[in-house]
């Protein structure tokens, strides 16, 4: 076979040849590398075996390998499992960096073995080992399990393993014995574990109702019962005209006189001998098939437009899906490949596949660790063909993790695991956009929205600068966070990775504020994606373990960015105040005094054609008075000397970027250098407010319902003015109801609700007890949907605005409703100020 490079003739090829020459950076991983044998592995465990009195382990306790990856300089990654008389303990694992004569250079260890003890006296503690032989066995191990999982056939054969299992709790410093639970920081507590049980992990991949249903269960294997289940199903939910991207290279082989979306130069071995876009051809999505890999007449694939329900899935048309694939898949070796120095999912170049067009109508796209490969639905009721390139790093992000520090996926773990997915999605896009070459990532070229092009109504799955926009993902790290869905216990590090690239903003008002940064300057300085992804990439590969959690990860970034930049670098001191953002650990001051920082970035600016474009910089430290100079697309602007530039802008500085160089009066001047801004310029239609006294200063017309909730009220502050809408904060049963009318022209073509809301409240733990619903109701009272539902499990220091799409409803006269139900005891409080209805 003959591979081809579809679109670039032999003179483009050439111009691609710096991105894979000369030296690259000395932080990429090594080859992949070759399987240990039989003599190595043992040499390894009789070292690591050599280690354990220093630990005050017995000979019951030992090691067993489970993978290995390539690491920097000829080092080596293996990953070992801890176990006690032969069984695995399980989220207790060791990653192991050895040197090229197989010496242990460094243990990274989540070391849940402590107290594990066979001796009577701690047996009779509670806190000793269980009895190693199980009441049971494995097959009614998994006939309960399948019992308490809604599925209705088997797409892999369960399968049951017998372990320890460590029951952990999670307590208080004792610093921190007597801070309110709303103060707390991820670093002001701590898992440990209470005691151990026999029990059996059984994994099954079912599915119901076109749906893969796979779950992990802990079942103990003395008395039977559940400990513990969570969902095991890592989702997100030639010439190639993609559907989002425009005309893309893609890299096919022609056999013959026919060309197969097979990439030979990207990985090894696996199902198909390379990397492969293949046609599952609406196989439902009980049992998916792959089916076999694309094949054309011609290396010119696809249409551009999303598949047409019921056609051909190999014509033109159906051919687009796989060219969104392919592209994606290509983009995000080379990622991972010229960037990080790391082959293919697993860091050994083993090749994978994605299958494209399964099932009918499927609104999912997930990766599939059975067989390291990806599915793709051509979208339904709220999706396009789910092959966006951030979705594709998304679902190939669970591959890496899968291969590597394997975070379990639930509780704190588990939103790390997306949010890694979710940083893989990022930096692939910005990776792609760019360009697909180099060794770097740039800081532009993303969106930092994960799945905004699938989503049919525009909005994207996740905000990673601002989580909670969505309306369930946290900003930041509290004691319940362990408690919800690993999609949105995401959000804080989504947000920690925003802040680490891009930096944050001072102003309490901006999407990018973080309470928790009180050290100067109290907007953090980015460091770029670049860096950021490294140091990210560096923790999850060769430091995190199964069991890793928020504060975990924190000390295991700085690791990495002492070990990448230096100890006490701009680059670790980024990542200390990044997490601190988020509120875990505490904040730290930037820089020296004497050293000039950044305090105030400037912002992407959207103008109509004529209108003034302003951007603005602001600057600490050094010695005053600074100067300053603004860069236009990399080129000094003559006269911009000034700590505001503005001009009127004309179409054709549509996507121009600026920053500026702030230098202080010292001799030699001290230096530093802003983000870069970009100026969109536009036609920006008239919008129209459809509230009115949205802020409540006007007192309560034209609000109706228990509009006593409306005024100034101690307890409570206002989002800006004086007054707002308290509902809820009685400690008593109480329902409260406040709404306006408003009519959405029919002719509109956009219709955005936004509010600020405030939530505390008194209750605690994870019960949901008082509620406040926001509906669209018809002129009848009747609800015509449910925007959204919060209670008294979402508290949040501060306002957090609130945004919906009201377009749905245009050419009808409804109602805003605010609705709160509050129980008996313990109040809670939901607080609405500013509401908005902006029309186009």
């Amino acid at each position: 076979m003959k591979l081809r490079k579809s679109l670039l003739a032999a003179a483009v090829a050439a111009s691609f040849a710096p991105a894979f020459a000369g030296v690259l950076p000395d932080t990429l991983m090594a080859a992949p590398a070759q399987p240990m044998s039989v003599e190595a592995k043992a040499n390894l465990v009789s070292r690591l075996d050599s280690l354990r009195s220093a630990a005050g382990l017995d000979s019951e306790h030992g090691y067993k390998l489970r993978e290995q990856h390539p690491g920097v300089n000829g080092q080596r990654i293996v990953r070992a499992d801890h176990t006690f008389q032969g069984l695995r303990v399980f989220g207790s694992d060791s990653v192991v960096v050895t040197d090229e004569n197989g010496n242990v250079v460094s243990e990274s260890a989540s070391d849940r073995r402590n107290g594990l003890d066979a001796s009577r006296a701690a047996k009779a503690s509670g806190k000793g080992a269980p009895e190693t032989s199980a009441a049971f066995g494995a097959d009614e191990a998994i006939r309960i399990a399948v019992s308490r999982t809604p599925g209705s056939q088997h797409r892999i054969k369960p399968e049951a393993e017998l372990l320890i299992w460590p029951v952990v709790k999670t307590q208080r410093s004792a610093a921190a014995a007597n801070k309110a639970e709303s103060a707390l920081n991820a670093t002001d507590v701590e898992e440990v574990v209470d005691h151990y049980e026999l029990a059996y992990l059984v994994k099954t991949r079912m599915n119901k109702d076109g749906r893969p249903v796979f779950r992990d269960t802990v079942i103990s294997a003395k008395t039977g019962a559940v400990i513990k289940q969570w969902n095991a199903l890592q989702t997100v939910v030639g010439v190639g005209h993609s559907q989002y991207n425009g005309d893309v290279p893609i890299n096919t082989t022609l056999s013959g006189s026919t060309y197969k979306m097979l990439d030979t130069s990207r990985g090894v071995g696996g199902t198909f001998g390379g990397m492969a876009i293949t046609n599952a051809n609406h196989s439902s999505a009980n049992n998916p098939s792959p089916g076999s890999i694309y094949t054309n007449s011609t290396n010119t694939w696809g249409d551009g437009q999303q598949y047409i329900p019921g056609g051909s899935t190999t014509n033109a048309n159906g051919q687009t899906a796989a060219v969104n694939a392919l592209w994606g898949l290509m983009n995000t070796y080379d990622t991972l490949k010229n960037v990080m120095g790391w082959s293919s999912l697993d860091g050994n170049n083993t090749a994978t596949y994605i299958a494209v067009h399964v099932d009918n109508n499927y609104d999912n796209a997930f990766f599939d660790p059975s067989c390291k490969c990806m599915y793709i639905g051509d979208g339904g009721s709220y999706f396009n063909n789910l092959g966006s390139i951030d979705v594709i790093g998304h679902e190939m992000g669970h591959g890496v993790t899968d291969a590597t520090s394997n975070l379990t996926y639930s509780g704190e773990s588990g939103g790390l695991n997306e949010s890694n997915s979710d940083i893989t999605g990022e930096a692939v896009e910005a990776y792609a956009r760019a360009g697909g070459t180099g060794t770097s990532i740039p800081l532009t070229g993303n969106d930092w929205m994960m799945g905004k092009e699938i989503a049919k109504n525009g909005q994207p799955l996740r905000w990673m600068w601002k989580p909670s926009k969505d309306g369930s993902s946290k900003d930041a790290w509290s004691s319940t966070l362990g408690n919800i869905d690993v999609h949105y216990s995401s959000g804080p590090n989504n947000r920690m990775f925003y802040f680490l690239s891009k930096g944050s903003n001072s102003s309490s008002s901006s999407e990018m504020y973080s309470s928790f940064l009180n050290k100067q300057p109290l907007a953090m300085t980015g460091i770029g994606t670049d860096k950021a992804f490294r140091i990210w990439f560096k923790a999850n590969t060769t430091k995190f373990t199964a069991s890793t959690n928020y504060a975990n990860a924190r000390l295991k970034m700085i690791e990495s960015a002492d070990q990448l930049y230096g100890a006490g670098s701009p680059e670790s001191i980024a990542v200390k105040r990044a997490y601190a953002a988020i509120n875990v650990g505490t904040d730290v001051d930037e820089a020296n005094p004497n050293t000039v920082t950044i305090s105030t970035q400037p912002n992407n600016v959207t103008v109509a054609a004529g209108g003034t474009a302003t951007f603005t910089v602001g600057a600490t430290g050094g010695t005053a008075p600074y100067s300053y100079a603004w860069y236009r697309n990399g080129a000094q602007i003559s006269g911009a000397a000034s700590a505001t530039y503005s001009f009127t802008a004309q179409t054709a500085d549509n996507g121009a970027v600026f920053k500026a160089i702030v230098s202080d009066s010292s001799s030699p001047a001290k230096t530093a250098t802003s983000n870069d801004a970009t100026l969109t310029v536009g036609v920006i239609p008239p919008q129209s407010e459809l509230i009115v006294n949205g802020g409540f200063e006007s007192g309560t017309t034209p609000w109706a319902g228990t509009t006593g909730v409306i005024g100034n009220y101690s307890g409570q502050t206002a989002y800006e003015g004086s007054r707002f809408a308290w509902l809820g904060g009685n400690g008593s049963t109480a329902t409260e109801s406040l709404y306006q009318t408003v009519t959405i022209p029919s002719t509109a073509t956009s219709a955005t609700l936004s509010f600020a809301l405030h939530i505390d409240t008194a209750e605690t733990g994870s019960t949901v007890y008082d509620k406040m619903a926001v509906t669209v109701k018809n002129s009848s009272g009747t609800t015509l949907g449910t925007l959204a539902t919060y209670n008294n499990t979402m508290p949040a220091s501060g306002y957090q605005i609130r945004t919906f799409n009201l377009l749905p409803y245009k050419g009808q006269t409804v109602r805003i409703h605010f609705n709160m139900t509050e129980d008996y005891s313990l109040q809670t409080s939901f607080v609405v100020d500013k509401v908005s209805l902006q029309v186009q």
